[in-house]
């Protein structure tokens, strides 16, 4: 499966000798708070070293730690949340959620832009993923759980529609099982985590990529596994590396691309880490080594 994927990974959109500033992508990430400083700041370093502009839209506390790596962040810009419209009407792609809290904050500022700029393209992750209704997830929205955070959005998603699988009587879900079981007129269904990703894909129309040993990634129509990763990468903020991983991809190329590819190169460099340090690296070590494995995927 991963030889196809890496074939897919191959036709990424890379820029062009001829390029100018801009065309290579454009992406506000929308993140931290004042209890999680590191989180949206990973998410940062791994695009600003792929796209071209990055927008960094933060607390008070985190905007000041970046403006202090002016250094590093070139081409970033620190966006108060007051201007943060202007700036998504502007920007390919927005990443909400890494580092956010699960509080009302979050899910009042999630809830009203998600609603309010449903023709974005949207990445949504941890704080912003926890907090929002499930009815505003825009159309082709990336979703980036990891499997605590996937139950709940099950969990939420069966509270609004009982039939969430198919079946008129009901539905039973353990928590972190990998099946939920359903019966229709005597019959039983087992559904496996696969089932279940691709379900709430289908039922949102979004793309969900589930974090695991074995990443599982689904538009409601296609449903992928992304094989590879090691013990290292249950690090904190390996996830927020990923997220702004895909985000930064996705602003050059379609989201199911991105997020299959996003994927694919997350785990890969891992995987490249692991060959000289085994598991131990962290977040900032993957981040570095993501343009290196990039370089060698894609040839150039």
């Amino acid at each position: 499966m991963n030889e196809e994927i890496l074939d897919g990974v191959k036709k990424l959109a890379f820029p062009k000798p001829d390029s100018h500033k801009g065309q290579n992508g454009r992406l506000l990430i929308i993140g931290g708070s004042k209890l999680f400083h590191a989180a949206s700041l990973w998410s940062l370093t791994v695009a600003s070293r792929i796209v071209d502009l990055v927008h960094y839209c933060s607390v008070e506390e985190n905007n000041k730690i970046v403006y202090e790596l002016k250094k590093e962040f070139r081409n970033g810009i620190v966006v108060s949340r007051t201007d943060v419209d202007e700036y998504i009407a502007e920007d390919d792609v927005i990443l909400i959620g890494p580092g956010m809290t699960r509080d009302e904050e979050t899910k009042t500022l999630t809830d009203r832009l998600l609603k309010k700029y449903p023709a974005k393209q949207w990445v949504i992750d941890a704080g912003a993923l926890q907090m929002m209704e499930l009815e505003n997830i825009p159309k082709n929205a990336i979703l980036t759980p990891h499997h605590q955070e996937f139950e709940l959005l099950v969990q939420h998603a069966l509270v609004i529609n009982k039939n969430f699988y198919p079946s008129s009587v009901g539905n039973s879900i353990s928590p972190l099982s990998n099946t939920a079981e359903s019966s229709e007129a005597g019959k039983n269904f087992v559904y496996s985590l696969r089932d279940k990703v691709h379900q709430f894909s289908k039922t949102h129309k979004c793309i969900v990529l589930l974090k695991g040993k074995e990443d599982i990634v689904s538009n409601g129509t296609e449903t992928k596994i992304i094989e590879g990763g090691n013990a290292g990468m249950t690090k904190g903020g390996t996830g927020d590396v990923l997220a702004g991983l895909i985000a930064a991809l996705a602003c050059t190329n379609d989201p199911w691309t991105a997020t299959i590819a996003g994927s694919f190169i997350n785990k890969k460099a891992g995987d490249e880490l692991y060959k000289t340090v085994g598991p131990f690296f962290n977040a900032s070590d993957l981040a570095g080594q993501i343009p290196r494995t990039m370089k060698e995927i894609l040839s150039f």
